[in-house]
């Protein structure tokens, strides 16, 4: 065996139905070619139809877990997803900027694809002010950029590049302004246009849109496949799209999977399975 394995942490939810959360990351981080460790900051009682509760770990044991893999493990880069409570993100924030020394990159992740809020009102000051800062990368969709801007969602390129350039002023050194919600009519081609904004400039990055339900977990397998990128020492640019790729490639296979009855997961190992 030749060449280093690198390691990825995710610090998120769990997710029961194994197609989100703390499971897609893990299984984004394994299709990418690297270990994954994991801090789980709570607990999701969810299937492809519903979240029906959550369970919220303790943030002096978030912090534990944060602590007692970076004294372990040298981790060359982070994913954040969801955290539901400020009192959370403030110990996710003092551990990562206490232990982490690696590219850092913020999913946040505020409703399931169920429609079932995933992240309280008075949490989303705290993510704003604590964890953007902390960030490599953030990856919002347009309603969670609109919920951080506190303003309407963007509507087009020219607002998702607006919304990217605020945000890089509130901290964050780069954004994926994802744009997943746009009106589909007024996309040119009919396809699917993301922007990356970084100090360096917008990057514009497209894709054919795919037609499934089964998309759940997107959003955690993009930037999980992003941070697996970043571990790797893949420049920002192409740890973007080479994600992006993997992604469109698993949300292609999604429907050879039969998992629940409502928004099923993507397919994670697509590359591997059924390839004997």
């Amino acid at each position: 065996m030749s060449g280093k394995i690198f390691n990825a942490l995710t610090i998120a939810g769990s997710d029961s139905g194994g197609g989100a959360g703390t499971q897609a990351d893990l299984k984004a981080f394994s299709a990418q070619g690297v270990y994954g460790a994991s801090v789980i900051a709570a607990l999701t009682a969810q299937n492809t139809r519903e979240v029906r509760g959550i369970h919220d770990v303790p943030p002096e044991f978030v912090r534990q877990q944060i602590d007692t893999v970076f004294d372990d493990i040298e981790i060359h880069a982070v994913k954040i997803g969801m955290l539901s409570r400020p009192d959370v993100i403030v110990q996710v924030a003092e551990g990562l900027a206490e232990k982490a020394t690696c590219p850092i990159v913020l999913d946040p992740v505020m409703v399931a694809k169920s429609g079932h809020k995933l992240l309280s009102d008075d949490a989303v000051e705290t993510l704003r002010t604590r964890l953007l800062p902390l960030a490599d990368l953030v990856t919002p969709n347009l309603p969670e950029a609109g919920v951080l801007l506190d303003r309407q969602p963007p509507t087009n390129e020219a607002e998702m590049a607006e919304a990217a350039k605020l945000l890089l002023q509130q901290g964050a050194k780069g954004v994926l302004m994802k744009g997943g919600h746009l009106d589909t009519a007024s996309l040119k081609d009919g396809q699917l246009v993301d922007l990356l904004v970084t100090a360096d400039g917008v990057f514009r990055f497209t894709s054919n849109h795919i037609t499934t339900k089964n998309t759940h977990g997107t959003g955690c397998t993009l930037s999980s496949a992003i941070a697996a990128r970043l571990a790797k020492g893949d420049t920002m640019e192409k740890a973007v799209d080479m994600a992006r790729r993997y992604l469109n490639r698993a949300i292609g296979a999604a429907d050879e999977l039969s998992v629940g009855s409502g928004h099923g997961p993507v397919h994670h190992f697509h590359a591997l399975w059924g390839k004997d």
